[in-house]
């Protein structure tokens, strides 16, 4: 006997409001059993969230839109049954946790959803208490969450999806923001959620932390579903079998890199030093730094790496000049910088790129920071970063890697000699990293420093001409991304693999 499946969508499709950039899609028809994990792959825009939402029934309940087929969840009508009684069936996972908080303490947080759907107070602390102990969350209870970091805030957020008990879970871009340590733990509560019978959907870039789970994989282009693969057959792939597809890697594995491409030890004459000091001897805040006479690469690319909560944006936040916590000093072209002068030297892209677009359309964004607007150049900019056919349009109306893309074309166009960007490949896939990857590299050849804060490892290989690992608030010393480097940089990531499995047992 067949069983019910517990989600259905038959011939599907969805589209926006004229006013949103995001084009919906056409004709879905895929289904969900208890017990698998149904990856939803393809490049930004095409369909993968959409799909999301209709499952967890934003769609049509706060997207606005029109809806026709068949989008049937654990049982429901998505589009007659009210959004609380699908909420009760379905936990949901965003790519920035922090959209889904409505609570200040992790506790809190984990108890809202049960408290929305009127359970007893000693249930509620029951499966506080379960769900703790399941995904090793223990130490994190009765804290700040503002205090956390980005992989903790995901670790929160998936046990608050938890604390419900839901019959189906469906995460977008959960990878996204993650190191590897915090990565494995997401895995790990994905593996934990199969295990339990549950349907888990997932749309994501990052296939290689996932791809032993999965079960089905559906690959989306332009709204539509082009392909469907089991999970045995995407675990025979290779890279270069899933970069045909337009996918990012299967497998993280080290490879040699191109003679052309091999960054040779600096010197003195080709470096700026960086100096971070506390503002107060006695601030004990864990936003403050001390880094001492560190040399970075002066026309280099320097991948910053370290876990979440290492102090990689507060550093980025202190070479901007934005950091109230500490105070900056920098030494470059025989010039010493501090204070207001660093806003001048330095562009910082920021992770959440909604505090920093200020224009009406994408066009006027890049314009906004040039000393001597350059339509032409900014164009060309635009273009280069897949922006084309944008210019007029508002950017908060478009996704988050147009979004994310706008932000980095008005970095360059600032002109600064320093520019940082804060993980600006978050949420990217295949092809948008590579644009981003081939318009550093052309600052690169323009004499601009460039530093990367980054967990992503395929942008490092793109790009990337050395690498530097911080710790607890301090940076070590800048090595070249030679094939040395590359090995190095990649044992760096494995050990917070092998940290996430220790605290695991």
């Amino acid at each position: 006997m067949t069983k019910t499946p517990t989600f259905q969508l038959e011939d599907v499709s969805f589209s926006y409001d004229s006013t949103d950039a995001r084009e919906g899609v056409r004709g879905i028809s895929i289904a969900g059993a208890a017990g698998k994990v149904i990856l939803l792959m393809g490049e930004s825009g095409s369909g993968k969230t959409t799909i999301t939402k209709m499952l967890n029934g934003l769609i049509p309940h706060y997207d606005e839109g029109e809806l026709s087929g068949r989008a049937i969840v654990c049982g429901l009508d998505v589009s007659t049954t009210p959004l609380y009684e699908i909420s009760q069936k379905v936990g949901s996972v965003f790519q920035n946790p922090r959209s889904q908080f409505f609570t200040t303490d992790t506790t809190s947080e984990l108890a809202f959803s049960c408290e929305n759907q009127g359970i007893e107070p000693d249930e509620i602390r029951r499966r506080i208490s379960h769900v703790a102990d399941q995904l090793g969350i223990n130490s994190l209870l009765g804290r700040n969450i503002f205090s956390l970091s980005g992989g903790e805030k995901q670790r929160i957020a998936c046990a608050s999806a938890s604390t419900i008990n839901p019959q189906l879970y469906v995460l977008d871009e959960p990878s996204s923001n993650l190191d590897m340590e915090g990565i494995c733990h997401l895995k790990n509560a994905i593996s934990l959620w199969k295990a339990e019978g549950k349907t888990v959907v997932v749309a994501e870039h990052r296939i290689f932390y996932i791809r032993d789970l999965v079960d089905h994989a559906v690959l989306m282009r332009e709204g539509r579903i082009v392909q469907e693969i089991s999970g045995d057959h995407l675990r025979e792939m290779s890279n270069e079998d899933l970069r045909s597809m337009g996918l990012r890697c299967g497998t993280l594995k080290a490879k040699a890199r191109h003679s052309r491409f091999q960054p040779k030890a600096l010197h003195s004459d080709e470096t700026f030093t960086v100096e971070i000091a506390r503002r107060s001897k006695n601030d004990t805040d864990p936003r403050a730094l001390t880094i001492e006479n560190v040399k970075l690469p002066r026309h280099g690319i320097t991948a910053l790496v370290g876990r979440n909560g290492a102090g990689k944006s507060t550093f980025s936040l202190s070479l901007s000049g934005l950091s109230r916590h500490n105070r900056a000093r920098v030494a470059i072209d025989g010039e010493i910088i501090t204070g207001k002068g660093l806003s001048s030297l330095s562009y910082l892209v920021m992770q959440d790129v909604n505090h920093q677009l200020f224009a009406e359309d994408a066009l006027e964004e890049v314009l906004l920071g040039m000393k001597n607007p350059e339509k032409e150049y900014a164009y060309n900019l635009l273009g280069g970063l897949g922006l084309k056919g944008f210019e007029d349009r508002h950017p908060m109306s478009l996704s988050g890697g147009q979004k994310q893309r706008i932000a980095i074309a008005a970095a360059l166009a600032a002109k600064r000699r320093v520019l940082i960007y804060d993980e600006p490949t978050s949420g990217l896939d295949l092809r948008h990293m590579e644009e981003v990857a081939s318009v550093m590299k052309r600052m690169q050849r323009e004499g601009l420093a460039q530093i990367i804060v980054t967990h992503d490892l395929e942008l490092i290989e793109s790009c990337c001409t050395h690498v530097v690992e911080m710790d607890k608030g301090r940076l070590g010393a800048p090595y070249p991304l030679d094939d040395k480097g590359i090995k190095r940089v990649f044992d760096f990531f494995n050990s917070q693999n092998a940290i996430a499995q220790e605290q695991r047992k």
